[in-house]
């Protein structure tokens, strides 16, 4: 990142206005994701020329990977064991039939749209456009006006996907001969990434969920820094990942999901405590990580729009152009049409889970680690896909998240009134059912 002071100032005065009117835009169809990117683009190279990369990629990893990280842990800590089972169905079906079946559809579609890459980059691409963000459609999963199913299944969904598609992303990268990853082999990308990393991520995750446990049971930790506890445990969980050589990322994510089990395994109570809490709400201590995350995630998209949708947008082709709007449309939404069938689930509500898929910071961030790759011949044009794809999932899912979302409430609404039986009306645990206007009234 270049541009030295001045740089910090701009992005720290893009920060600062749009928190004063966070609240203000949040039930607009302006999203936070679209201002920190066309604000990226405006103080990129194709702008003003205050950010960018010519003083080294270094930093501008380090922010993304920091943000993943974060994101990784704290969205996995909050998925309970019931998200996919019972009425988990559908973030199960998702997860299990939609996601591969995405990931092989944008492998066959870019081949007659992207030539010139290889086999293994088209599958890259197919990986790396693979993973959701529920961040970039906010309003869309958690408007009360949704069903509590959808909305539930939307935001696991997104919670997990970007951890899952973490090892086929690796394996399809070591399957390119130069890349880091193919120095390892496949044998060693499974043992160190999939393999030593998830188990370094448990260890790390359930000894440090017990020990916060037994501290706090005790009353020997205070809660600010019950906090910065779960901050360190995410960055020990992907600091041993690094360390042997494996996937932080996916140590991380793992942690997460052995912390959060632990957390919810031993609630906290204690004569130093008021109450217990629930095993089943989240645990206060993760607010500040997940804040944090936020943050980072919003200056990441402010140093994508800056560093690799600004400067993809001087290369547009139609063939780009074109994969990036099915990218969105096709290749998300018939696996999910295919996951979702016999489910009961109706046309409508196919179609808004199929819809609201959007694309954001794991297929960013997977996506400038390519640029890291050397020998990834068609890095540039794979760089240039997904920066397009994620610029147009920014602005067409937060443009549309506000209406459709107050659409599909006013269909499910209707439906309910008139009596008529729907799957989606079946309540989840822990999450609210929202109740029609009439009903209310009666």
């Amino acid at each position: 990142m270049s541009g030295g002071a001045w740089g910090v100032v701009a992005v720290a005065g893009v920060t600062a206005a749009y928190a004063l009117g966070s609240r203000r835009l949040a039930s607009s169809p302006v999203s936070s994701a679209m201002v920190f990117v066309g604000c990226g683009i405006l103080l990129g190279p194709v702008g003003l020329d205050i950010v960018d990369l010519k003083n080294g990629a270094e930093p501008v990893i380090a922010l993304l990977e920091a943000a993943l990280t974060l994101v990784l842990f704290t969205d996995a800590m909050r998925v309970r064991r019931r998200d996919l089972r019972t009425d988990g169905f559908l973030p199960g079906r998702l997860l299990c039939v939609g996601l591969p079946l995405s990931i092989g559809a944008g492998w066959l579609l870019a081949w007659p749209l992207l030539p010139g890459l290889t086999l293994w980059e088209l599958a890259l691409v197919g990986a790396v456009l693979a993973p959701t963000d529920a961040a970039l459609g906010k309003t869309a999963m958690s408007s009360p006006r949704v069903p509590a199913l959808v909305r539930h299944g939307l935001n696991v969904e997104s919670g997990l996907n970007d951890g899952m598609v973490l090892p086929f992303f690796l394996l399809f990268l070591a399957a390119i001969p130069g890349t880091s990853a193919a120095r390892e082999g496949e044998a060693g990308v499974f043992w160190r990434a999939l393999v030593l990393s998830s188990a370094l991520g448990f260890v790390v995750g359930g000894v440090g969920g017990r020990l916060l446990r037994c501290a706090q049971a005790r009353g020997w930790v205070a809660p600010e820094w019950a906090q910065l506890f779960v901050l360190a445990i995410a960055t020990a969980a992907y600091g041993l990942g690094a360390v042997v050589d494996g996937s932080g990322f996916i140590a991380a994510w793992v942690g997460g999901f052995a912390f959060g089990f632990v957390l919810r395994r031993f609630p906290a109570a204690g004569p130093h405590l008021n109450s217990a809490s629930s095993p089943d709400a989240p645990d206060a201590c993760a607010g500040f990580t997940e804040d944090l995350g936020e943050l980072l995630a919003s200056l990441s998209l402010l140093v994508f729009g800056a560093v690799m949708l600004g400067p993809a947008l001087e290369h547009l082709s139609w063939p780009i152009v074109g994969y990036a709007l099915a990218s969105l449309t096709v290749v998300r939404m018939l696996p999910v049409a295919v996951a979702l069938a016999g489910s009961g689930l109706r046309v409508p509500t196919v179609a808004y889970i199929g819809w609201f898929g959007p694309r954001g910071l794991a297929s960013v961030v997977l996506g400038l680690l390519l640029l890291e790759e050397e020998h990834v011949q068609g890095v540039e044009l794979l760089v240039r896909v997904v920066a397009v794809t994620t610029g147009l999932s920014v602005l067409l899912h937060g443009v549309s998240a506000v209406a459709l979302a107050g659409r599909y409430g006013r269909w499910y609404e209707r439906a309910v009134a008139a009596g008529r039986e729907l799957r989606e009306a079946a309540s989840v645990p822990g999450v609210t059912r929202f109740v029609p206007r009439r009903e209310r009234e009666r």
